[in-house]
């Protein structure tokens, strides 16, 4: 068969991607990277392609030296390869980071995945599983999934902040089993930062959702290795196949971190803010409040009391969001809205770990369904007439005193880098991203106008990339 000179040079592109493993096989797959690789990173993505152990690896590098990109370079490999069939699971707050970061620094395409996108790339005649591209997902949204995952073939499944499933080999935990079970037969790359937090069984934990038969079962680990007289270097022995760790104190070389000085500024709340406080958490312990999904009570009631923490101004914003649920409920709502958490946060624009805590309380939305109640429109009014007070509260308060501190705790802040010759910067981190439209609003009237910089996981404008070197105020995300 000729070939055209168009799929010659196709052709020939290709095979220079492919080498027979090692660093030669990497270059190849790096080619169109737009990164700066460390030595420890290359090393970690080597021993994830290379590791004895057909189906995956801990990566287990401290805070700040990049598994993620680590991930990147393997993941980008696989696709080099023509293994297409990639998934990230992540916390929600991430996902859209995760996009970014393969999309800009490795050229790979991808698609965060949610009940929404499913929904309407079914509607549209496409399967949203099938297409090749990096998917990337909840661990909510996995577990919610699992039976479809199942019956994919994944190459590769990505598990970011690998340890909030550490409990997975619990029948308890339901979202850790749900995952552990669709990617049972699938080669995984588990991230974590602290694989180790308070006990071993949670070592025990993250070695099953690789493979269940790492360990054996959980008597023989915890006798072998959790009791008083357990064999550590034994443990540390089994673990040097599938577990790397790098720490920072090892890269020093070639990587240089700033030194950190803690400064702490102490506040307390108003009376005006402090009554808002007690009114809201009066209304979360309400025993039969429409207003909080009978399925997911619990996760609500933590989402209002996160922003309730964040700012009067988040969750003012919040009750409204409830209140607007209310006036539109039906019988079966008040019961059976499974998605309405995770829906405020995507809606509300919180950031940060809130999902993932929301998710550790393991409450079981895969109950039976129980029958609609009936709505008491009375005391729905009552609870309408409720929110809409406390939202007036929340925005009567004003500027909080958490916010006047922070003005003060900027002044401070500065002035030990002025006498330290540093750059006059600082970072803001923010539960919430209406609390982070608030804070740049009141900082820029209060002596920092045109110094604010918006960075979060929806930044997409010129805004972030306009003015890096001025005042940045952000959102953990």
């Amino acid at each position: 068969m000729m070939l055209s000179p168009y799929h010659a040079k196709y052709f020939a592109h290709d095979l220079t991607r492919r080498a027979a493993g090692g660093m030669d096989r990497l270059s190849m797959s790096l080619f169109d990277a737009a990164v700066d690789l460390n030595p420890h990173q290359i090393e970690a993505a080597l021993f994830a392609l290379e590791s004895p152990l057909s189906k995956g690896v801990i990566l287990a590098d401290e805070v700040g030296l990049g598994k993620t990109i680590e991930a990147g370079i393997v993941l980008c490999q696989f696709w080099a390869e023509r293994k297409r069939r990639l998934l990230v699971i992540c916390p929600a707050s991430l996902r859209k980071q995760w996009a970014l970061e393969l999309g800009e620094k490795f050229n790979l395409p991808t698609r965060v995945l949610d009940a929404r996108a499913f929904r309407d790339e079914q509607r549209e005649g496409r399967a949203p599983l099938n297409e090749k591209t990096i998917l990337i997902m909840s661990f909510n949204y996995a577990n919610a999934l699992r039976n479809e995952l199942k019956a994919v073939a994944w190459d590769l499944v990505v598990v970011d902040e690998a340890h909030k499933l550490r409990n997975a080999y619990r029948p308890s935990n339901k979202i850790g089993q749900g995952i552990r079970w669709a990617t049972e037969d699938c080669r995984k790359l588990l991230l974590t930062a602290t694989p180790l937090q308070n006990s071993l069984l949670e070592l025990f934990g993250l070695s099953t959702l690789i493979d269940v038969h790492l360990f054996g079962d959980i008597n023989a680990f915890r006798a072998q290795y959790a009791s008083a007289s357990g064999n550590i270097s034994d443990l540390r022995q089994r673990l040097s196949g599938f577990c790397k760790r790098t720490l920072r104190n090892q890269v020093t070389e070639y990587i240089r971190y700033t030194e950190r000085r803690t400064i702490t500024r102490p506040f307390t709340p108003s009376d005006e803010e402090h009554a808002l406080y007690e009114a809201v958490s009066g209304f979360l312990q309400r025993p039969d409040s429409y207003a909080l999904p009978q399925r997911q009570r619990h996760l609500t009631a933590l989402i209002l009391r996160k922003l309730l923490a964040s700012s009067s101004q988040a969750i003012a914003a919040t009750l409204d969001t409830l209140r607007t649920r209310l006036e539109t409920l039906r019988d079966d709502q008040a019961q059976n809205d499974i998605e309405f958490a995770e829906r405020m946060i995507e809606d509300e624009e919180i950031e940060g770990d809130l999902l993932d805590e929301i998710l550790s309380e393991d409450e079981d939305l895969d109950a039976p369904q129980t029958m609609p109640v009936t709505i008491d429109r009375q005391k729905l009014h009552e609870e309408i007439d409720v929110l809409q007070r406390l939202a007036t509260s929340a925005r009567g308060i004003g500027i909080d005193t958490k916010t006047r501190t922070l003005l003060q705790a900027l002044d401070i802040g500065f002035e030990q880098m002025t006498t330290t010759g540093a750059a006059r910067k600082a970072l803001i981190f923010t539960e919430s991203r209406r609390t982070q439209e608030y804070l740049k609003n009141f900082l820029e009237t209060n002596g920092y106008a045109g110094q604010v910089v918006l960075f979060n996981g929806t930044n997409g404008g010129p805004e972030p990339t306009v003015n890096r070197s001025g005042f940045a105020g952000g959102s953990n995300s």
